[in-house]
């Protein structure tokens, strides 16, 4: 959530619940204004698409036909609220109507789907024809927060989902059907990534605490 990478063009984010819509805005003004082919994307959840940022950049995507990507991951709940209750629509993507720009929704546990919607859109943005909102139908396993206690649904729910829509496995198997992922490749992959989580949790685990004098560092500046 809170990645930054100025480098790879990742801006970063923040700890508001749709505090990205204006920052993507500018985003993709700025792209506009200086004429190159990249395109912004905004990822999000089903909650956030309930607040005003949203509508807000939205509507200004759309009149100034920014190059921006808006991706709504629906993942059924927003913390403790149900999409259900909380979203006033099905399909989050028809929202897209009001503001005259392309919605569509598409199985978010599909690996292949997800791409090629994402890759129209992208391609939409470049040929100056504006924005476009993604709606990624998927999952949210996991507790809000480590610990969350999930009072708000049942168990068998998690379990009956995570037989039959899990994405990574469900994209593995149509691999092996392919023959493109053999059980050699698996085992490849999947020990690198084991390496590779190891190796970045030693890394913090001996790193040495940040000193008290850097807890203001980037907050001021002197005018």
């Amino acid at each position: 959530m809170h990645i930054a990478d100025f480098s790879l063009g990742i801006l970063g984010a923040n700890g508001v619940v749709a505090g990205g819509f204006p920052i993507i805005a500018g985003a993709g003004l700025s792209i506009k204004l200086r004429k190159t082919d990249q395109v912004a994307v905004c990822f999000f959840g089903d909650g956030a698409s309930n607040r005003g940022p949203f509508h807000e950049a939205l509507n200004m995507a759309s009149i100034w036909k920014l190059p921006i990507l808006f991706v709504c991951e629906n993942n059924c709940y927003a913390s403790t609220t149900s999409a259900s209750y909380a979203c006033s629509v099905i399909d989050i993507s028809a929202r897209a109507h009001g503001y005259g720009i392309p919605g569509l929704s598409v199985d978010g546990n599909d690996v292949l789907a997800v791409r090629k919607a994402a890759a129209e859109a992208v391609e939409r943005a470049r040929r100056g024809e504006g924005p476009t909102l993604l709606e990624n139908k998927t999952y949210r396993r996991r507790g809000h927060f480590e610990g969350d206690p999930q009072r708000y649904r049942e168990q068998t729910e998690v379990v009956e989902w995570e037989k039959k829509n899990d994405p990574i496995n469900r994209f593995a198997i149509l691999l092996r059907k392919k023959k493109i992922l053999t059980k050699d490749l698996e085992d490849e992959v999947a020990a690198k990534a084991d390496s590779e989580l190891k190796e970045a949790l030693q890394f913090a685990e001996q790193s040495e605490w940040p000193k008290p004098e850097e807890a203001l560092e980037d907050l001021f500046i002197n005018s």
